[in-house]
This record gives C-alpha cells, sequence and structure tokens, in this order.
C-alpha cells in the first residue's frame, strides 16, 4: 500500500494554470450579447418584468378603490351615527319639554285650586 504523495510546487502551479485555462474556455464558450438566443431570453424576461408591473399596477389600484369604499362606508357610517345622536337629542328635548309643559300645567292647576279658596 502505497502513502499519499503530497503534490509538489511544480504540480499545484500546473494544477493552478489548468484551472485558470478551464474558467478562460467557460467564459469564451458563452454566448455575446449579440447572439440571438441571448436577445430571446431577454425579451423574455423583460415581457414578464411588464407583466409583473402590470399586475402590480392593477392590485395598488384595487387596493386604492376598496380603500376608498372602506372610507365612504366609514363615512357613511359617521354620518349615520350623527344623524342617531342629532335625533335622540331632539327626542330627549321633545320629551322634556312635554314633561315641562305637563309639571306646569300641574303647578297651575295647584295655583288656580288654592286661589279659589
Amino acid at each position: 500500500m502505497s502513502g499519499f504523495r503530497e503534490p509538489g510546487f511544480a504540480d499545484r502551479q500546473k494544477a493552478a494554470q489548468e484551472a485558470r485555462k478551464n474558467l478562460l474556455n467557460k467564459f469564451k464558450s458563452q454566448p455575446g450579447p449579440d447572439d440571438p438566443a441571448v436577445a430571446a431570453r431577454r425579451a423574455e424576461r423583460e415581457a414578464i418584468a411588464a407583466k409583473r408591473a402590470e399586475a402590480k399596477a392593477t392590485r395598488e389600484a384595487e387596493k386604492a378603490d376598496q380603500k376608498r369604499r372602506e372610507e365612504e362606508a366609514a363615512a357613511a357610517e359617521a354620518a349615520r351615527i350623527a344623524r342617531e345622536a342629532e335625533e335622540a337629542a331632539a327626542k330627549l328635548a321633545a320629551l322634556e319639554a312635554e314633561q315641562k309643559a305637563k309639571r306646569d300645567a300641574r303647578y297651575a292647576a295647584r295655583k288656580a285650586k288654592g286661589k279659589r279658596k
């Protein structure tokens, strides 16, 4: 059984040179920006980005519309509550006026009864 042979300086240098050469070949073999396949992928990505932007704009418009409807509903609810409070205040005022009129009538009847004696 042979032992592990540690690579020497020349072996390491040769391996590094091979790695650089492979990396350069890999880079050179890639298609350039003028390649039709690259242009097609770019156009496809741009189309997808445009669809995303359109969908985002649609979602934002829907959110704005929903928010507007919610604000209108809240305003209508606030108006209803104010109207009910106003009606309750008017009923209370009418009730108090009616009670005061009855009280005044009783007081006047008592006064008139006392004067007759």
